[in-house]
C-alpha cells in the first residue's frame, strides 16, 4: 500500500511542484474519496493564475489526506490561485464535515492502518511506545514533489519529530 503512492503522481510534474497536504481528521469512505477526487479535478482543469492555467493535480490518498499539486514550470502560483485553492478545501470540510487543517494532529501508521495521535500526546505516545523511532509518520510539512515521493511516509526517527524524543 505505502510502497506504490508515488504511482498515483503524475510522472509530467516537475520535481519542484508545488505540493499542499491537508491531513483529515477522519478516514474518508470510498464514496466520499470518489466524490473529493472528483471536486479535485475540476477544480485543477479550470485552476489559473492572473489568468493562465496552472498546471495542477489533486487527489486523496488512503482516503485520509488530499494532496494538491502545482507544476509552475508554466505559471507560477500566485496569492489569488492559493486562496482559490483553499477555497476548495473549505468547500470539502463544509460538505463532508471534516477539519483539514488541524496541524495539531499527527498521522502514523500503526497494525497497518493511519492512526491520528495529537501533538500534545505524541511524547506520551512514544514513551509508552505506542509509536518508537521506527514507526511510520506521515510528514505534511514538505513543500514539493521531490520530497513528496522521497520524504512524505517515513519512520519517526527522519522526521522533524525525533528531535523531541528520541
Amino acid at each position: 500500500m505505502l510502497e506504490t503512492y508515488t504511482d498515483l503522481l503524475p510522472l509530467d510534474f516537475n520535481t519542484n511542484s508545488r505540493v499542499w497536504i491537508y491531513q483529515s481528521e477522519r478516514a474518508f469512505t470510498e464514496t466520499e474519496t470518489n466524490q473529493i477526487n472528483e471536486t479535485l479535478v475540476e477544480f485543477t482543469t479550470q485552476w489559473t493564475s492572473h489568468g493562465a492555467k496552472i498546471k495542477g493535480f489533486g487527489k486523496v490518498f488512503f482516503n485520509q489526506f488530499i494532496v494538491l499539486m502545482a507544476d509552475e514550470t508554466a505559471s507560477q502560483v500566485s496569492g489569488c490561485s492559493t486562496d482559490s485553492s483553499v477555497r476548495v478545501i473549505k468547500k470539502i470540510e463544509e460538505d463532508f464535515h471534516v477539519s483539514l487543517f488541524n496541524r495539531q494532529l499527527l498521522a502514523f501508521m500503526l497494525d497497518d492502518k493511519i492512526q491520528l495521535i495529537p501533538l500534545d500526546e505524541a511524547k506520551n505516545a512514544y514513551e509508552t511506545n505506542t509509536i518508537h523511532a521506527d514507526t511510520l509518520y506521515f510528514n505534511n510539512t514538505i513543500l514539493h514533489k521531490k520530497e513528496f515521493e522521497e520524504n512524505w511516509v517515513i519512520p519517526l526517527k527522519n522526521s522533524w519529530l525525533q528531535k523531541r524524543f528520541i
